[in-house]
């Protein structure tokens, strides 16, 4: 009695994976197929089966299965050969899929490499290439994503590959199949039905070069020719959210999720703006929403971790870690890390987490944390280095200059040039709220109080944000100026009820109206930090 192999097929084709893996324990097991003189048949019902186990993300279990059908192909007579070629060509990527899934690069690559480069199809270059990727071997991941483009175009995971890789623009468009059609036009022609992969390209490659602006211009105008495209939405907020423009991310993450409740990709970086607007409420809604779709994603366990962070730091940081366990190039999960080792009082930990991000795809993110870390362990040259990096890798980003004031802020004898850095990136981006708090702050520590209480109010008029109420109350409060105080500090409060430097200052406040030592109960405690000299080359170069 046989069993019928097509029946594998139909159960697969309608998703009935665990009947299919029933049934091909019954076909390969069948007494009907004698492996000796139909070693072709054994071989093709174990990789029925090997898919089905795949399939069913028993994926040990497949690769098992596959290397059986392989020892049964190798019998085959040579006089068909080719066919046995093929045959192994198909079965040796599936194996490597396999241990793509269970996160075995080395073993998914070894696989790979067994099969020839010219036999390679495009589902075989692209893993390839994203195996090259993640082993680290870059021009040998361009080589696979180029192949990509030339047997098709449309390979948008090649194309962002290919940009963060360094790949130009017009690198990328020359790879696009160029052949005349039987009418005698390309088939992809960039002047008219395909002019948005065009644009998109472009736009790739300005975020992948830290060109934010000339990248969300691009992404601005595909997304008037597809309005709510979820993909396009995505990388906008994506990109905001790096850039600082929280609020437009945060509006482009919730446009999102309006349109379709269960997308999961960069929904982390929306938990982490969550955090920074002190949100618990949408963040918590989100992580739970979240774990109910897939668990399994890294974002959801970097979103875990952003919620937990308050209450528990190792727990956060556990699940931060798991993040990258399941995807070694999921940057938010350094940034996570590097981030809470940062609170937490550990730069040297967070100065490998940052790096980690870097590696993968320096990002302002990864810069402005290095700075901040190097600044804590008192490496002013490595953190001007750092920041120096950041500018020539953005010139035109006011953070980035921004970046390289904080540095020169943080040593007495650099304070006029910080001035200068904060002013130019003033002058670039006028609506910088980090630059003018940072420059308020440095007006104060040179004595210029006059001068920070005259930039925030100005900053005031045009923007009603809860940080410019508190830098102003702080310094209200620091000239001994309470009620004004007061008043920016209940002002904070009511756009942030949930700012944490506005309660803890107001608190402290109102010690100081009752004519309490606000700094009475931390006298006992030896706390301070020594305000060591820096060494001298890097006095030097500040």
């Amino acid at each position: 009695m046989d069993v019928p192999r097509d029946q594998i097929t139909t159960l697969m084709d309608h998703g009935l994976y665990t009947s299919a893996q029933m049934l091909g324990c019954f076909l390969v097991s069948s007494s009907a197929v004698n492996p000796e003189t139909s070693p072709h048949i054994k071989a093709e019902s174990l990789v029925l089966l090997g898919d089905a186990l795949f399939r069913e993300r028993e994926h040990r279990r497949a690769i098992h299965t596959y290397k059986q059908a392989l020892q049964h192909y190798k019998i085959i007579p040579r006089q068909t050969s080719t066919t046995r070629i093929s045959f192994e060509n198909e079965v040796k990527f599936k194996i490597a899929s396999c241990h793509c899934a269970l996160n075995e690069n080395v073993a998914a690559l070894a696989e790979m490499e067994g099969i020839p480069s010219k036999a390679r199809n495009l589902q075989m270059n692209l893993l390839m290439g994203k195996l090259h990727r993640n082993s680290r071997q870059n021009r040998a991941a361009i080589a696979c994503y180029k192949e990509c483009l030339r047997h098709c175009p449309y390979v948008i995971e090649a194309i962002i590959a290919l940009a963060e890789l360094g790949a130009t623009a017009k690198d990328i468009l020359s790879l696009f199949p160029q052949t005349p059609n039987r009418s005698g036009r390309p088939p992809f022609d960039h002047f008219e039905s395909s002019r948005w992969l065009q644009r998109y390209v472009e736009a790739q490659c300005c975020i992948a070069s830290n060109d934010y602006k000339g990248g969300l211009e691009l992404f601005a105008e595909l997304l008037q020719r597809f309005p709510n495209n979820i993909h396009i939405l995505l990388e906008i907020a994506k990109v905001e959210a790096i850039i600082g423009k929280n609020d437009e991310a945060i509006m482009n993450f919730e446009k999102v999720r309006s349109i379709d409740p269960h997308i999961i990709t960069y929904m982390d970086e929306y938990a982490m703006l969550l955090k920074i607007k002190s949100d618990d409420l949408k963040l918590n809604k989100l992580v739970y929403d979240l774990v109910r779709i897939d668990p399994t994603r890294p974002e959801v366990f970097v979103a875990l971790s952003v919620a937990w962070e308050k209450k528990d730091e190792r727990g956060a940081l556990t699940y931060a870690d798991k993040s990258i366990q399941i995807d070694e190039r999921h940057i938010p999960g350094y940034i996570m890390k590097g981030n809470m080792y940062l609170s937490a009082n550990q730069p040297d930990a967070a100065v490998v987490a940052f790096r980690g991000a870097q590696e993968l795809k320096p990002d302002l993110r990864s810069y402005q944390g290095l700075v901040r870390s190097y600044l804590a362990l008192s490496k002013v040259k490595e953190a001007l280095y750092v920041a120096r990096e950041a500018m020539k890798a953005m010139p035109q980003s006011a953070k980035a200059l921004k970046l390289v004031g904080d540095v020169h802020a943080s040593n007495s004898s650099g304070r006029e040039k910080a001035k200068k850095f904060y002013e130019s990136a003033l002058r670039l981006e006028p609506g910088y709220l980090g630059a003018a708090l940072a420059l308020a702050e440095l007006h104060v520590m040179e004595g210029r109080t006059a001068d920070s209480i005259s930039l925030l109010e100005r900053y005031l008029k045009d923007w009603a944000d809860d940080s410019l109420h508190v830098k102003l109350a702080q310094v209200f409060a620091a000239t001994n100026m309470l009620q004004d105080a007061l008043s920016h500090y209940q002002s904070a409060l009511r756009i942030n009820a949930q700012n944490e430097a506005a309660k803890k200052g107001l608190e402290r406040l109102e010690k100081q109206m009752k004519g309490v030592d606000p700094d009475a109960p931390e006298e006992d405690e030896d706390n301070e930090v020594e305000d060591a000299d820096g060494d001298p080359e890097e006095a030097e170069l500040l």
